[in-house]
């Protein structure tokens, strides 16, 4: 039988990618009906796994589906570039980690692949490698210009407008058919993925969603006209609601999704309420794709200390949703 292969990247070697990927799979079901497959190096795992003293059956990978599939195998990427010690961004280590997602993209649009986890990478480190996207969602904004960021968790979920950018920028991006091309976007795509029914709520930029105007415009000028041209579709979405209530009317309502209009706006809420188990969901790509929702720890990078639940829940979602 030919198992469902899930990708893994091992993120940046100087975080704590590659000591929460190989944990999390350490506590897989070893009868799972799914292939890992490891994009990295292995001197990498051999020092992480040394470190953790988790010495995993790790197989190099093979392509051919004759004889036994292994649990989990690596995919070695080539590269002359060896990693620099852990606990900073560096040109070598962003390098590396740009290298590990390429190839991990470029076998699940091949379709060898069915599905991706993505470990955290520094966007400092890619930027001293001189690699022109601030993130995995951006270079994939590149390829599937469709792609969109959302969060999931029990608690909240959250689809981000806009997100890697400065916030001035982001404010300038807030018009009318930009944002109503958005929403239904992201309504179509969970329309066609998702058994579950969605109803969206809009946050507003200023405070109080402008106050009809008095703290700003761009609620009545730009967001109100979209919301309502994507009312007249059939779309369930309201709004704009005051961005310090409008995560509460959403918390613990399993059919809603707060769309946010910034990064901050979305994950300050988010983050506190699922750090350690809330999941990146990039929607819009013909493959599946999650990574956990925090970033590469340099501060404890390389001590044991890492703790693996977010990219845990991040495994479990994709190979659910591969094995569907």
């Amino acid at each position: 039988m030919t198992l469902p292969a899930v990708g893994i990247t091992l993120g940046d070697p100087g975080g704590i990618g590659p000591e929460i990927v190989l944990k999390a799979l350490a506590t897989q079901d070893q009868t799972s009906q799914v292939h890992y497959i490891i994009f990295g190096t292995q001197p990498i795992l051999e020092q992480e796994m040394q470190i953790l003293g988790l010495p995993l059956d790790i197989q190099p990978f093979r392509k051919t589906t004759e004889g036994p599939r292994p649990l989990i195998s690596l995919y070695e990427v080539n590269s002359p570039i060896r990693p620099t010690a852990k606990g900073s961004a560096s040109q070598e280590n962003g390098k590396l980690s740009f290298r590990f997602l390429e190839e991990a993209v470029e076998q699940a649009r091949k379709g060898d692949i069915q599905a991706l986890v993505t470990a955290p990478i520094s966007k400092y480190s890619w930027s001293l490698a001189g690699i022109p996207w601030t993130g995995h969602t951006d270079y994939l904004n590149s390829l599937f210009p469709q792609a969109i960021m959302t969060f999931w968790s029990d608690e909240l979920k959250v689809a981000l407008f806009t997100h890697h950018i400065p916030l001035r920028k982001a404010t300038e991006r807030i018009r009318r058919t930009a944002l109503s091309d958005f929403i239904l976007q992201l309504h179509s795509i969970l329309e066609k993925t998702q058994r579950q029914k969605y109803r969206y709520l809009v946050a507003g930029l200023n405070p109080h969603a402008g106050e009809r105007g008095l703290m700003g415009s761009e609620e009545s000028t730009e967001i109100v006209p979209a919301i309502e041209e994507a009312q007249k579709k059939g779309i369930p979405v309201k709004g704009p609601f005051p961005p310090d209530i409008v995560f509460h009317k959403a918390l613990g309502q399993e059919d809603t999704i707060v769309i946010a209009l910034y990064h901050d706006q979305g994950l300050i809420p988010f983050k506190l309420m699922a750090f350690d188990k809330g999941i990146n969901i990039t929607l819009g790509l013909p493959f599946i794709r999650t990574s956990p929702d925090h970033g590469t720890a340099f501060d404890i990078a390389g001590k044991g200390k890492a703790n693996p639940k977010s990219m845990s829940e991040a495994i479990r979602l994709v190979c659910s949703l591969a094995t569907a």
